[in-house]
């Protein structure tokens, strides 16, 4: 068998080259948008998780304490002991540092709770915290 010489010119032409760019951009365009929000949903359910977490840690360091953490105290008592820490047995998260939200912004803690019904505030700002929306639908705190 002989091999046959290539012709010079084969190759593809810019048409087709455009044409299989232009289906990509439509793809991408098309594709792109439904992946990045399933992301931002994905970062929310992370955040509750993360919530409901760090709210059985918050019991813990209850049981062992006596009280829930001050607002002063933050939840940086979960990672040094506080100055009237009693039965202190932490730390309680295990890098040994304050725990963040998805978005990497600190989560609000208060006590005692500005809401009915809950010992402690416990909510992170969501994906609006970088524009500085730190109120109304956007809060996701402890249930």
């Amino acid at each position: 068998m002989q091999d046959r010489p290539t012709p010079p010119d084969a190759g593809f032409t810019l048409l087709e080259i455009l044409v299989v760019i232009a289906i990509l951009g439509l793809l991408i365009g098309l594709v792109a948008p439904a992946a990045l929000r399933q992301l931002g949903g994905a970062r929310i359910s992370v955040a509750r998780q993360s919530i409901e977490r760090l709210g059985a840690v918050l019991d813990l360091y209850r049981l062992d304490v006596g009280s829930y953490p001050t607002s002063e105290q933050g939840l940086q008592a979960l990672v040094t002991r506080p100055t009237d820490g009693g039965n202190w047995a932490g730390p309680y998260v295990q890098n040994g540092q304050v725990p963040v939200d998805p978005w990497t912004h600190p989560y609000i803690y208060r006590q005692p709770s500005t809401r009915s019904g809950h010992d402690y505030d416990l909510c992170s700002r969501g994906p609006n915290a970088a524009t500085g929306d730190a109120g109304g639908d956007s809060l996701i705190c402890n249930p």
